[in-house]
């Protein structure tokens, strides 16, 4: 009886897959209304290519035609949050739900696939970067961007904000005349994974306010200066908080010294941003409160190490953390490591 009223429930726009009951399917219209919510993830389960060719906007990539995908969702996804997945048509999207709930996930599957998401006439991109939507104390709308590394792209609001913009970074390159131009740029220090001329022209006019620390000021002879505990009133409903990033660890302090460099604090319409910067778990964090969003830096030598990552973690307590600037270090273990903290773990592209 419960088989033939879930088949019966499938006129409508969301029910559960007949025949599977560990996952439900959702027609065009109800998907696109489901992911319109910021703690809903969108999974594009397709190959590389297809995904470079057009997908959804915000879209997290993960072929589950690979033998690690599983290994890799774990990684990228939260059992708290309903996965929205598509493929091509949805038979793809449909093994991969299938999977993932079999694991504890909450997932959603689009009838039809992108197919029927494009024939409906709904948006597809070809922008890579992944894009993470959090909503502000009033219910306005923050998306951040994951260029590269440390460079993160973030809207509010009809404002663009960017912090350490950099062109190229190994073989990843940025185009940032394909993107707005900036109404504030914020750059923690001088390192060239963070400090980039080209990028700061490209992004700047003349209502840019470009927001550094003494040390990039100097270098090129512009921009405001803020130093570590220094604040900001940027906007009625914005503010900035300048706090410490360096180095503790012996033999690490000539990277970044003490008293260089600057990590921020954004708050944005009540929504509290933590950027660390290039820094590692300093007794500074301890004073660190309130966080909804941290970005984290792991790259040992250079900052932190996972360890230190996880312990910075949990001094801090935000509700959601980015790894990000992790080069090559692996931040697949760190959200099993938090996983009793309350803490969402989201890893994006911040190699």
């Amino acid at each position: 009886m419960k088989k033939i009223l879930t088949c019966l429930l499938a006129t409508l726009g969301l029910s559960t897959a007949c025949g599977q009951q560990n996952f439900e399917n959702a027609d065009v219209q109800g998907f696109a209304e489901l992911i319109e919510n910021p703690d809903v993830v969108v999974l594009d389960v397709r190959t590389a290519s297809e995904y470079a060719e057009g997908h959804l906007v915000g879209a997290l990539h993960i072929d589950q035609g690979q033998s690690d995908f599983m290994e890799k969702a774990k990684a990228a996804l939260s059992k708290d949050k309903r996965v929205a997945i598509y493929c091509r048509s949805g038979r793809r999207s449909a093994n991969a739900a299938g999977r993932l709930a079999a694991e504890g996930y909450q997932c959603v599957n689009l009838k039809g696939g992108i197919l029927a998401w494009k024939e409906a006439g709904k948006v597809v991109t070809t922008d890579s970067y992944e894009v993470d939507v959090f909503k502000t104390k009033s219910g306005k709308t923050v998306k951040f961007h994951a260029l590269v590394h440390a460079s993160i792209r973030m809207e509010y609001d009809g404002k663009e904000i960017e912090i350490d913009p950099v062109t190229k970074l190994g073989n990843r390159t940025i185009d940032f005349t394909a993107m707005p131009k900036a109404n504030y740029i914020f750059v923690t220090h001088e390192h060239g994974d963070h400090f980039d001329r080209e990028a700061l022209k490209l992004l700047s006019d003349e209502k840019t306010r470009l927001i550094t620390n003494k040390r990039c000021a100097e270098m090129l002879g512009s921009g405001e200066i803020m130093a570590n505990g220094d604040q900001l009133q940027i906007a009625d409903d914005f503010t900035v908080e300048a706090v410490p990033a360096y180095n503790i660890t012996e033999g690490r302090t000539q990277f970044h010294p003490q008293g260089r460099d600057n990590g921020y604090i954004l708050t944005i319409d009540g929504l509290r941003i933590y950027i660390a910067g290039d820094t590692e778990d300093i007794p500074e964090m301890a004073s660190v409160k309130d966080i909804d969003i941290a970005f984290l830096p792991c790259n040992q030598p250079y900052t932190m190490t996972t360890e230190q990552l996880v312990k910075a973690a949990k001094t801090i307590k935000p509700k959601v953390l980015f790894p990000y600037h992790y080069g090559q270090t692996d931040v697949t273990n760190v959200p099993s490591q938090l996983q009793n903290d309350g803490i969402d773990v989201r890893i994006r592209h911040y190699e």
